[in-house]
This record gives structure tokens, C-alpha cells and sequence, in this order.
């Protein structure tokens, strides 16, 4: 028979080995969970959304932890499998422990959120402005994605209310009248202009869903709605002045008269308001947006800016009335009536005033 010495013996070897055994699991599972080096250079990392082990595989590429096991292992010990996915900025000494504290809080992330303002009324060239001055964009960049035929065409079959009255010939810029003016918050300033278009076409859509109905059964296109509520924004500021508006130009349109919109003919000159008078041959110009040429009794061939979505619904819900003539004065107050003589009594009475323009 063994002795119970022999016994005692036995067990405080297992024990020795077992202990030995959880000395080194633990030694080695500390060691692969520390840093990989002394540098503190931070470095930036994107997170995507994903398991796991594709972002213990991102660390590793970037090396930033030792082991992608070990890594793997200790988010699902310590139960923080939350890890968000943004940009961060992390260094090699930080080791496991602090990188996955930094993954799992809403504070860790590095803030390169970009907040963008695309005001109600503004045109395509200052919407190109706008994104070169805020994201690592060029005008140019904008201007050759408009000009680009195929992502225009995937656009006219993705997003409903766009149709091949964006490609007609003579159209300054495809998506004019179609962008969403709003505030936007983007990813970062490498955001591409793709990106951004599809951010704004997307609330685009958002918006004209709510009154998709009355625009399949309005007697005029999506097109038309959108050219009518782009010149309406740009004459009128509140909303009642904005209905008005609009009831003159549909009661125009129905009686063949030319609509005789200044806006428009600034915007075909390519002259923003304010930038300069017109010159004469400017506005006798009848290209395909001037519609205080004599001869021009339609809609301009496009949108002239993108309109706010008070806008839209004076045209898409108009209000009944006999005013066929508008004007406005220096506080863009305005001033509607039946008649030209109406209107040229108006006119007399803003210029003995002091409130009409003089140009």
C-alpha cells in the first residue's frame, strides 16, 4: 500500500503544477495584454462596426495590441463587447486594458464630426462653395460629379422624384433644386462629395414623401413643382407672401403670359442677386431660364435654387386668387394686384416713399 506520505507528496505536486500552470496562464495573459512599446505617438484608427475579432484584427494591423486572441478573450471576460465604432486616436503604450475603456465609452471617440449649413434658396454654385469651405472638397470636385452621366442616371433610378428632366439639354446643373437645404452633421471633412449628395437627396426624399400623393397628381411634373417652388422661395420670405407668389405665377401660367421673373434672369446670366445690375443684353437673353424674355410664356427649363419645403407646398397646395402681378420693396415686403395699372400705382406710391429700389 502507498503510504499516505506517498499521497501528500503526490497532491502537493499537482498542486505545484497546477499553481505553476495558472502563474504562467496569468503571467503570459498579462504580458499579451500590455503594451506593445514605450511610444505614445497617437495614432488614428477607424473603428467600423463589426465583431469582435474584426477590430482586434484593425488593432493588430495598426499595432496597437499584442494578440488579437488575448484581446478578444478579455472583452468577453469583462464583458465591454460594446465597442463603438468611430475614430479614435491611440497609442502603442496604452495597452489592452485602456484601449478597450477608450472602445467603450461615448467620451473615447475623436470628435470629427462636421456640422454643415446648406441655407433655404441658395444655388448650386454656392452649394459647391459651401462644401469646399467646410470639407477637403473643391468646387471642381462638385462640378465634375454633376457633369458625371452615369452617377447622375444610377441617381434617376434610385430617388423617385428624379427623372430625365435633370439631363435635358441646357440644364446648368443636374441636381439644382433637388439638395435639401438644411443642417447636416458629416462623418469628417474627407467626407466625398458622393457622400454628401446622398445625405442631402436622401432628406430630399424624406421630405417629398410626406406629399408624394399631391405631387403624382398635380397637373404639373416633379420637375415643374420643384423649378416653380425654386423661383417662389427666391421672391417671397414669409409664408403667406410665398402662397401669394405662387398663385400669381400658376394664374400666369394658366393664361399664357410670361412670368417675367427677375430671379430667373439673374440666375441664367449666372449673376447672383445683389452681385451687380443686369445688363441690358442680359435680360433680353432668352436662353432656357430667362423668363422675362417677351417671348418666354413657360416655366424656366429647371430649378434656379433648392427650395425650402414652404416653398414646395404654396405650389403643390396653391390658394385661389385673381392677382396676376406682384412686386416688392426695399424691406422685400410684397405687394400684389389684378392689374398692371394696379401694380404701376404700386409702384408710384414705393417710389414716392423712398422704398423702391433704384438701380
Amino acid at each position: 500500500m502507498i503510504s499516505l506520505k506517498i499521497y501528500r507528496n503526490i497532491y502537493l505536486s499537482v498542486l505545484i503544477f497546477v499553481f505553476s500552470v495558472v502563474v504562467f496562464c496569468c503571467t503570459l495573459f498579462n504580458f499579451e495584454l500590455g503594451k506593445v512599446s514605450n511610444d505614445d505617438t497617437l495614432i488614428p484608427v477607424t473603428i467600423e462596426k463589426g465583431s469582435v475579432s474584426d477590430i482586434a484584427k484593425t488593432l493588430k494591423d495598426k499595432d496597437l495590441i499584442k494578440n488579437e486572441l488575448f484581446f478578444q478573450i478579455y472583452v468577453r471576460l469583462t464583458g465591454k463587447t460594446n465597442l463603438i465604432a468611430a475614430d479614435y486616436e491611440l497609442s502603442k503604450n496604452m495597452g489592452v486594458r485602456k484601449i478597450v475603456d477608450i472602445l467603450s465609452s461615448k467620451d473615447g471617440a475623436k470628435s470629427t464630426s462636421v456640422s454643415i449649413t446648406f441655407p433655404e434658396g441658395i444655388n448650386m454654385r454656392k452649394v459647391a462653395t459651401i462644401i469646399a469651405n467646410n470639407t477637403n472638397n473643391t468646387e471642381e470636385d462638385v462640378f465634375n460629379l454633376l457633369d458625371d452621366s452615369s452617377y447622375i442616371n444610377d441617381l434617376i433610378d434610385k430617388y423617385w422624384f428624379l427623372t430625365s428632366d435633370i439631363e435635358k439639354e441646357g440644364i446648368y446643373y443636374s441636381l439644382e433644386g433637388y439638395l435639401f437645404p438644411n443642417t447636416y452633421s458629416l462623418k469628417s471633412k474627407d467626407v466625398s462629395v458622393e457622400e454628401i449628395f446622398k445625405i442631402l437627396l436622401d432628406e430630399t426624399s424624406k421630405q417629398l414623401n410626406k406629399y408624394k400623393s399631391e405631387i403624382e397628381n398635380n397637373k404639373l411634373s416633379v420637375h415643374e413643382i420643384l423649378t416653380l417652388a425654386s423661383m417662389v422661395e427666391l421672391e417671397a420670405v414669409t409664408d403667406d407672401d410665398r402662397n401669394g407668389v405662387a398663385s400669381v405665377f400658376l394664374n400666369r401660367l394658366s393664361n399664357d403670359m410670361s412670368l417675367g421673373s427677375d430671379v430667373t434672369t439673374y440666375y441664367a446670366a449666372k449673376i447672383d442677386m445683389g452681385e451687380r445690375d443686369l445688363y441690358k443684353s442680359e435680360i433680353s437673353d432668352c436662353n432656357d431660364y430667362n423668363t422675362r424674355c417677351s417671348t418666354f410664356k413657360k416655366l424656366p427649363i429647371g430649378p434656379i435654387s433648392n427650395p425650402s419645403i414652404s416653398a414646395i407646398k404654396a405650389v403643390i397646395e396653391p390658394i385661389d386668387s385673381d392677382y396676376y402681378y406682384f412686386v416688392a420693396d426695399k424691406d422685400k415686403k410684397v405687394y400684389f394686384s389684378k392689374t398692371s395699372a394696379e401694380q404701376s400705382n404700386i409702384i408710384a406710391k414705393l417710389k414716392k416713399e423712398g422704398k423702391w429700389y433704384e438701380y
